[in-house]
């Protein structure tokens, strides 16, 4: 048996890097050499809070969704050796962090070969954006307030202006977040957080509230900032992830009295045809979107560790951390 490295999540807040057995060849599925797997939100979930699984060790490779490979042994699909794929298995059979995955080919989609692999690899955070999107009510010019600019808030800022919102609020307390923010044409950039964000956002909007807050960060806090800020009839869409298994208390007095929506959304991996994900890869191809600007660190496989501390406590200017197999 041949082997290769992995993250493994060993226990909380403890990733490595470790050589273990490399999967082999199997019929129906597809063998992967990965060439570089990006970390998100829900990646850091995993890692530092335990949610949504917490039976270590995680299979080696495991929580990692956001990737770019090469096709190895096609299983006997129509997939061909030697092609660049984008590869966004769900969460439940995702290992981007290896050298060398196996993963269904409803997973897989084709990529062309003369755009950047970092840049390719962003499709799968703004895809992700792109389908929760399709839960939101018509923005009809309406005001925006997104909690967080990581990728995920930051890609939100992008999407809410193209599909109609005309004033987009972000809070965010890292300065280099906040600012990537004006890459996409923020209008006000919140630098606090907790009541003080409230009070900012009411100001902000004469005391009326958002008409939609995209909680993009995830747990009780931000979810109940959330409902402060929101417009009455307004809607609050939830991105983020839970960050613990407990329940999670919510002021439902206030949704009530407010008469306000809640969406939330899970699965764009497993949307026939990935179709999110082929939206954004043509804005990218198209050059409608500029990716550059957001990948900013990439380590190698072996320091997992340390790319997963950045990604947790970013510093330095990160926006989306990264690990490279080649």
């Amino acid at each position: 048996m041949s082997t290769m490295k992995a993250a493994v999540l060993e226990g909380l807040s403890d990733i490595n890097c470790r050589e273990v057995q490399a999967p082999e060849p199997e019929t129906g599925r597809v063998l992967v050499r990965m060439l570089m797997s990006s970390i998100c939100g829900t990646d850091l979930h995993y890692v530092y809070h335990g949610w949504p699984r917490n039976n270590w060790p995680l299979p080696p490779g495991s929580p990692g969704h956001e990737g770019v490979g090469i096709v190895i042994d096609n299983g006997g699909t129509d997939f061909t050796v030697g092609q660049r794929v984008l590869t966004v298995p769900n969460i439940w059979e995702a290992r981007n962090f290896a050298e060398v995955q196996l993963v269904s080919a409803h997973f897989l989609i084709p990529l062309p070969e003369n755009i950047e692999v970092a840049h390719l690899l962003m499709a799968q955070q703004l895809g992700t954006v792109i389908f929760a999107a399709r839960e939101l009510p018509a923005l009809n010019g309406g005001t925006v307030a997104v909690l967080g600019q990581g990728s995920a808030g930051l890609f939100h800022d992008f999407w809410l202006k193209r599909i109609g919102a005309e004033r987009v609020i972000t809070v965010e307390p890292n300065e280099d977040r906040r600012a990537a923010g004006n890459i996409f044409g923020v209008d006000d950039a919140i630098d606090v957080t907790g009541e003080p964000a409230v009070k900012a956002v009411l100001e902000l909007t004469d005391g009326a509230g958002a008409d939609l807050i995209v909680d993009a960060v995830g747990g009780n806090v931000t979810l109940n900032q959330a409902v402060k800020m929101a417009k009455a009839n307004g809607h609050i869409h939830i991105f983020g992830l839970p960050t613990t298994h407990e329940l999670v208390p919510v002021d439902l007095g206030a949704i009530f009295l407010k008469r306000l929506n809640l969406t939330s959304t899970f699965g764009a991996q497993d949307e026939p045809g990935l179709t999110a994900f082929r939206e954004a890869l043509g804005l990218i191809e198209r050059g409608e979107i500029d990716m550059a600007p957001f990948v900013t660190h990439v380590f190698p496989l072996e320091q997992a560790k340390d790319a997963f501390t950045l990604a947790h406590e970013p510093s330095d200017g990160a926006l989306k951390v990264s690990l490279s197999m080649e």
